[in-house]
């Protein structure tokens, strides 16, 4: 069943209405579903041809790429093909999509082209020479490595003025996601609903893996800590499909912010024992267009100017709980020791949650604004913020700020099956005591909790909200 994405299979269909070729690229990190809405979106074409590329596994070639390309196309209806040159695939793929409304699809356009220099340059001379000649064709681009579209089609000049659109999925909002449990999201507790949630975010092939008739502990049992589990061997594809032979400084960056909130780039070259350099900012700009990290920045709540500063945070909820709880018992899951073993004592819920749960608030931002009614045109920045110690003030972090022209909403995000008692008051007083921001804007402190608030926090009425954010699982 295709769950969600509404919005961005109406903003493909909308190109149909178009009197020109469209050229549309997706990007996502992998997983998030592309293919699944690239595939609803064919439906609406009989005259179609969909491509996607070989993963870059040892042994495969450029000439890999375009065999396994032939062999897509007779197994899509067309002659078998004996040539040996891109020009000759696409001028043929051409004469096949002359009239009337056609579909072109390169998924995973990254693996299909990066091995082989001419392929690039031959796609842009078969959209200015056959695509592009007929006015009810589109092309669709897509890749989980999104730095490499980036690089090579959206700012390379080659292709400048040909993309007419680009669509970047990111994890599903909550409420799409309680659609996963099906039937039984009623009969789900939220607070199981988010124990899951805390794994997969919003990803919607791990979604979809979940059993509904299972437990949510046997679910996990058997994604994150059986052998054969989709979650267990998840990790190393991730990084080995997308990276390729850089993976392992891949994975090296994302394991030091695996328990930290947030680190500067600088601090990251301290524990890789790295020199700071345009090398790893590259990198790091590529797991945060993977979606796999987060490049929060801050501002000056006084001149609202844009610090210059990054602090990076693993905003990925499944590489955080493998990093941290499946893959130091690695060897023993090999071994089958957690087959019988009971995870309602192996896994502490309370201390799993805390930063996955924030992660799932700040990806779901969008409820928040809506729910206090603030429009987009209302506030100047939001997001995690944080305020560098100086001379003059003290440091602070904030989970998550909303700044508008005269009032600040600052966001407190607890985690805990039980009631949030007093100590939230005075962990959030010293945070605004911290904060330096001018004396006419006011301020708003706001909890977000998931298991109640005390009955002596809300008698003494320090927050001006308490959002249960269960509130938002309701489908």
């Amino acid at each position: 069943m295709f769950i969600g994405r509404e919005e961005e299979l109406k903003t493909l269909k909308d190109q149909l209405k178009s009197r020109s070729a469209r050229f549309i690229a997706i990007k996502g990190r992998r997983r998030i579903g592309k293919s699944r809405l690239i595939e609803e979106f064919s439906k609406e074409f009989k005259n179609k041809f969909l491509f996607t590329g070989i993963p870059p596994i040892r042994g495969v070639t450029k000439q890999s790429q375009k065999e396994e390309f032939i062999l897509q196309m007779s197994s899509q209806g067309m002659p078998r093909l004996k040539a040996d040159d891109w020009s000759e695939l696409f001028w043929a793929l051409g004469r096949e999509t002359t009239e009337g409304p056609a579909l072109i699809v390169l998924d995973e356009i990254a693996w299909i082209g990066s091995k082989d220099p001419a392929f690039l340059g031959k796609l842009k001379v078969a959209w200015d020479r056959f695509f592009e000649k007929n006015p009810q064709l589109i092309l669709i681009v897509a890749s989980s490595i999104s730095s490499w579209i980036d690089k090579n089609i959206l700012n390379n000049t080659g292709f400048l003025g040909r993309v007419d659109s680009i669509l970047t999925l990111r994890e599903l909002p909550i409420q799409e996601c309680c659609k996963f449990f099906g039937t039984r999201a009623k009969s789900t507790s939220n607070y199981d609903k988010l124990k899951l949630l805390s794994i997969t975010g919003g990803v919607p092939k791990y979604l979809d893996a979940i059993d509904t008739k299972l437990s949510v502990e046997e679910n996990i049992q058997k994604l994150c800590f059986s052998k054969e589990g989709l979650l267990f061997n998840e990790f190393d594809r991730i990084f080995h499909d997308l990276f390729s032979r850089r993976s392992n400084t891949y994975k090296d960056i994302v394991e030091t912010l695996t328990n930290r909130l947030s680190l500067e780039q600088s601090e990251i070259c301290s524990l890789l024992q790295r020199t700071k350099n345009g090398v790893l900012s590259e990198y790091l700009n590529d797991l945060c267009e993977a979606g796999f990290l987060s490049a929060d920045f801050t501002w000056d709540l006084k001149t609202t100017k844009i610090n210059k500063k990054r602090k990076y945070r693993l905003s990925d909820n499944y590489l955080r709980f493998y990093l941290k709880y499946i893959a130091p018992n690695k060897q023993k899951i090999l071994k089958n020791t957690y087959k019988e073993a009971s995870l309602y004592q192996t896994l502490k819920w309370e201390s799993i949650m805390g930063f996955q749960f924030e992660n799932l608030v700040i990806h779901n931002r969008d409820l928040l604004l809506r729910h206090l009614k603030i429009k987009p045109g209302d506030y100047s920045f939001d997001g995690p913020f944080f305020q560098t110690k100086t001379r003059l003030r003290k440091g602070c972090q904030i989970d998550y700020l909303i700044q508008t022209k005269n009032i600040l909403y600052i966001f407190e995000i607890k985690f805990s099956k039980n009631p949030v008692g007093m100590k939230v008051i005075e962990d959030i007083e010293k945070k605004i005591k911290a904060l330096s921001f001018p004396r006419h804007v006011s301020y708003k402190p706001i909890l977000i909790h998931v298991g109640g608030v005390s009955d002596e926090v809300l008698m003494s009425d320090f927050f001006d909200e308490c959002i249960d954010w269960t509130k938002f699982l309701t489908i």
